[in-house]
């Protein structure tokens, strides 16, 4: 019997108080005359450790860990508690991209580097509207270490980095050619896998270079490959009508018959609903036939870099990536509807009847399902050219340019505007409503479609989507003058730059040829930045050091421009040479996201949505309303808001590092952020709320808010054919509103224990808890304590444990991760905390050849939740993938 790891607070607090630093990028302690550059400065200095916490990942640690890609191991970090819809949440804008969320805070407040330069976002927004930066993008072999700075930095990097920073960190120096070879698959069947790495180097007189290679493939999983949710009835709901005739009211009309010819259907498992004069064709495999769990991927990525010393004061450096990506997935398979757009009913002219039609193709029909995957062909390029020198004295500098292009072509299977015509023949006209009249052949959609009819009656959608950035930048660094302490010193910094994106989709969209189609408006635009920054360190004595920095911002747009000043201060306090106490405050501000700008229009659904009028109209308490937590939930359209304000944001944190040997540290630091002016879209929960109680009279249906609630929640008419009064749409924009803020505590340790017999082990732990977390839309507004909010699925806490162990030629890692609790999917109650471990055991053939053994989700374990039905887990919160497996060889040459 599978069972779930618990773990008490004190076995907790017995391993934090056990582990170490999470700062370190190595375990060995550095020289004093060694200068080293953290991530959340520009000053170099002979400590890691500086006024804000750093955590640090090397590449070692991404895959002893078992973390596929970069994004996995950010994924997880304790400091990520936020919910993202990832690659594989399923019906998303974005599913051949992934985002963290430090902080909870979202994909757009966390600020991401290659080597601290900026990248291109992922040209297609998230969630429709957010823009962020896609780390699946970047191959795992060329990082030497990821940084990620643990608060507020736009004083040091300007917008963006208000819940932290991403720093990754790419290779310097390879000697000689390696080769990585990794094979894995899913033991419960799918997401089979293989990747291969080449990466070299050569060094000479002047110049060195170092080039990667990346290949790697991989199967979707499909949910109908995971027992538990194969079947969408197994928990005893109805199936899912795959063909149905309604008439006017809603009587269902002449299944039987027709069921029988769709038996071979949905692998055998048409079913007729009712009777043959009142029923209607279902099946419990249709979700589960077109759902993928996981995407299907197909990756080549290429990096090459080069630094040549012109002379013994300067080199010349740069540094290209070139990536291609094509990701596939299903969520849907085709789906027909009679008279869509017009009230979903027609005047059959051969009954005389107000009938409703409709038809959900099997995989069958389609040749298999696979056929209606979309598809995304990404392609990622970065590139930076560079000189860098001694100037006089202490003083050096860098002049670097570097630009940035994604693209993305999206190509979605849809339905052609001439499947109407297919099951209803032409249309006779309208009746006096507007009703529009046909004379269909009942006897062609009563009969399954062959493949080729099928293909006849589908296209591809083909939109074409693309980001970009360029970035000069001029910095420089060095003694500026004498202290009693020490010499104090100043880094400064001048930067131009300009980004811009375009979302083209396709056009015929608006031509007629697909059916049902909504309206495809291009979107795009394009703003230039500069940036003047300081950064003073002040040694005030040979125990207190105080950090200094400022940075103006100013965005433009044709017609309009911004700039903000931020400042931050931090200040260390070593007492003692094993302890150091610090402090950091900052100022932080955000330039709203250019698609919250510049979108033009989106359209979307929720993933549930709750109609509160429709509950006080039946007299149902909310618990048990039928109108309430509805999932799939209600269509919203969204539009861009070019009126929009910069964020503005500020954080604090306080903080001990101990460290009484150099085989055992332990660090907590506190931090809280806040955020005013934040930008966001107006949410669709409160409008409903408002709407319910102005239509009831509890608020003033004449007021404006009144007013501009009624005319946003739009429904369908009260004498509609179908779903009377039901919300058709809901109509949202982004809004600045007035406030975010969130605070909690980091706990981290280490401890290194050498044995004669046993081997060496390394014990480490991180802990994130957060403390607050609450939301005020509007200034008058009552705040939301999202922490108690059962709609909100963010980790209220995380724990990581790591075990490393080393003897002889053999070595294996341990990585326990424990995930807080978090609401259950019929937002009544909560699921348990849980833990997965991760092992990877490695062997040493000889010198340059090793064999691995890496295996995720140890305990095979799948966080099942029944309460909101099908899929019966918490989809975006944990993955129903199971044990995973991968051997992996490696070899230098």
């Amino acid at each position: 019997m599978k069972t779930q790891f618990n773990f008490h607070f004190t076995v907790i607090a017995a391993a934090l108080l056990s582990y170490t630093g999470l700062a370190h990028a190595d375990d060995s302690q550095p020289d004093a005359l060694d200068k080293i550059t953290v991530t959340g400065s520009r000053i170099a200095r002979s400590a890691k450790e500086g006024p804000t916490s750093v955590t640090v990942l090397t590449g070692a640690d991404i895959e002893k860990q078992g973390y596929t890609n970069v994004y996995d191991a950010l994924n997880n970090l304790t400091q990520n508690t936020g919910f993202t819809q990832g690659a594989d949440f399923g019906n998303t804008f974005t599913p051949a991209a992934n985002a963290i969320s430090l902080r909870g805070l979202g994909p757009n407040h966390t600020l991401t580097l290659i080597n601290g330069r900026r990248m291109a976002d992922y040209p297609t927004a998230y969630d429709g509207q957010v823009n962020f930066v896609n780390l699946a993008d970047i191959p795992s072999v060329l990082i030497d270490r990821i940084e990620i700075l643990n608060g507020g930095a736009s004083a040091i990097y300007g917008s963006d980095a208000i819940a932290g920073v991403v720093n990754i960190i790419l290779k310097k120096h390879l000697d000689g050619v390696n080769l990585n070879l990794k094979v894995g698959g899913a033991e419960h069947h799918g997401g089979e896998n293989a990747r291969l790495q080449l990466t070299g180097g050569k060094s000479w007189d002047q110049l060195n270079v170092i080039y990667g290679l990346e290949l790697s493939q991989r199967n979707p999983i499909w949910s109908r490959q995971r027992g538990f949710m194969s079947d969408a009835t197994a928990q005893g709901e109805a199936p899912a009508p795959i063909l149905a005739r309604r008439i006017a009211g809603g009587r269902y009309l002449d299944a039987g018959s027709a069921c029988g010819n769709f038996a071979g259907m949905f692998a055998g498992s048409v079913q007729t609903v009712g009777n043959a004069q009142k029923g209607y064709c279902a099946s419990g495999l249709l979700k589960p036939s077109y759902w993928t769990i996981q995407t299907g991927q197909t990756t080549q990525n290429g990096f090459f870099s080069a630094n040549y010393l012109l002379n013994p004061h300067a080199e010349f450096f740069t540094d290209a990536m070139l990536g291609f990506k094509r990701t596939e997935n299903n969520t849907r398979g085709p789906s027909w509807t009679a008279a869509a757009g017009q009230g979903n009913y027609f005047l059959n002219q051969n009954t005389g009847n107000y009938e409703s039609w409709a038809k959900r193709f099997a995989p069958e029909e389609l040749g298999g399902a696979s056929n209606y995957n979309r598809k995304w062909d990404d392609l990622a390029a970065n590139l930076t050219l560079g000189v860098r020198g001694d100037l006089i004295g202490s003083w050096n500098y860098e002049a670097a340019y570097n630009a940035s292009l994604y693209t993305s072509q999206t190509t979605t299977p849809a339905l052609l505007s001439s499947v109407n015509s297919y099951f209803l023949g032409p249309q006779l006209g309208t009746d006096s409503s507007g009703v529009p009249i046909y004379a269909p052949n009942l006897g062609r959609f009563y009969q399954p479609l062959t493949p080729a009819q099928a293909s006849s009656l589908i296209d591809n959608s083909v939109s074409h989507n693309k980001s970009w950035l360029q970035v000069l930048s001029l910095s420089a660094s060095g003694e500026a003058f004498q202290l009693p302490a020490g010499p104090a010193k100043l880094a400064g910094l001048l930067e131009w730059g300009s980004q811009g994106f375009s979302n083209e989709p396709d056009q015929r969209l608006n031509q007629g040829v697909f059916y049902n189609a909504s309206p495809a408006i291009n979107a795009s635009g394009s703003r230039s930045r500069q940036a003047l920054g300081a950064e003073l360190l002040l040694p005030l004595a040979k125990p207190v050091n105080l950090t200094l920095s400022g940075r103006y911002d100013r965005y433009e747009i044709t017609g309009n421009s911004e700039g903000k000043f931020t400042y931050g201060a931090g200040l260390e306090y070593r007492p003692a040479s094993s302890l150091l106490l610090r402090g950091n405050y900052a100022t932080s501000f955000r330039a709203p996201d250019m698609s919250y700008l510049f979108q033009t229009q989106t359209r979307g659904y929720y993933s549930s949505t709750t109609d509160y009028w429709r509950c006080a109209q039946s007299g149902q308490p909310l618990a048990n309303c039928q109108y309430a937590g509805m999932s799939p939930g209600s269509n919203y359209v969204s539009n861009g808001n070019p009126n929009l304000k910069p964020e503005n944001g500020k954080s604090y944190g306080l903080g001990f590092v101990w460290s009484p040997s150099k085989d055992a540290d332990l660090s907590l630091d506190y931090w809280n952020i806040t955020i005013n002016d934040l930008v966001t879209t107006l949410s669709a929960d409160k409008l409903l709320r408002d709407e319910a109680a102005c239509r009831g009279g509890t608020l003033d249906i004449h007021s404006s808010a009144c007013q501009d609630a009624l005319s946003r929640v739009q429904r369908n008419p009260a004498n509609a054919l179908v779903d009377p009064g039901a919300i058709n749409t809901i109509v949202v924009n982004p809004i600045n509103a007035a406030s975010e803020r969130t605070s909690g505590i980091d706990l981290s340790g280490k401890y290194r224990l050498r044995t004669a017999k046993l081997g060496d082990f390394l014990f480490k732990a991180t802990y994130t808890k957060v403390l607050t977390h609450t939301y005020q839309q509007f200034a008058n507004d009552p705040v939301q304590n999202e922490l108690t909010d059962l709609t909100n699925t963010d980790w209220p806490d995380k724990l990581s444990l790591t075990t490393d162990w080393n003897i002889g030629d053999w070595s294996s890692t341990l990585q326990l991760t424990r995930y807080g609790k978090i609401p259950n999917g019929a937002g009544t109650g909560y699921l348990t905390p849980t833990v997965l471990a991760n092992l990877s055991i490695t062997y040493q053939v000889n010198k340059k050849t090793s064999v691995g053994l890496i295996v995720n989700n140890l305990q095979d374990f799948i966080k099942k939740d029944y309460t909101g039905g099908w899929p019966y887990y918490p989809v975006g919160s944990y993955t129903p993938y199971g044990r995973q497996a991968w051997l992996e060889l490696n070899h230098k040459f």
